[in-house]
């Protein structure tokens, strides 16, 4: 089952949406960041991102501000640790595309072959300034 964040407008229509992929792919990243950033102790630099359960609910838009700053250091610290191998489907997905990660920043993408702490970044963006809520389903 793969993880979609999205922002619904006020009829319920979907506005924009990052295809992260599955569950895993999801719990990867952030194994990454707790190893990598936070010392291993999950939360300690992160809680936004990393402590907020997966499985259903949302960001609100007041965590979405929160969550902005967080994606903000976690993008500058990716892009000075070098780049992960790909993958599974994101080896796939790379090659098909001819991608090729210089930095951690890259090497964490979405579906589409996209960095994914930029499309998150992005979609955090668009949230506040819609002012709704980023929804997991």
């Amino acid at each position: 089952m793969g993880l979609y964040l999205c922002i619904f407008d006020e009829h319920d229509e979907d506005v924009d949406g990052v295809e992260v992929g599955s569950y895993a792919d999801f719990a990867e990243l952030r194994d990454y960041l707790v190893g990598e950033l936070e010392g291993g102790e999950a939360g300690a630099r992160f809680p936004t991102l990393n402590l907020h359960s997966d499985c259903d609910g949302e960001w609100s838009p007041g965590e979405c501000e929160r969550l902005r700053a967080e994606l903000h250091e976690i993008a500058e610290a990716l892009r000075t640790r070098p780049a992960i191998p790909f993958t599974g489907w994101h080896q796939q997905v790379a090659r098909s595309l001819g991608l090729v990660a210089r930095d951690a920043f890259e090497s964490f993408i979405d579906v589409d072959g996209e960095p994914l702490i930029g499309r998150m970044q992005a979609l955090v963006d668009k949230a506040l300034r819609l002012g709704r809520p980023i929804v997991f389903q």
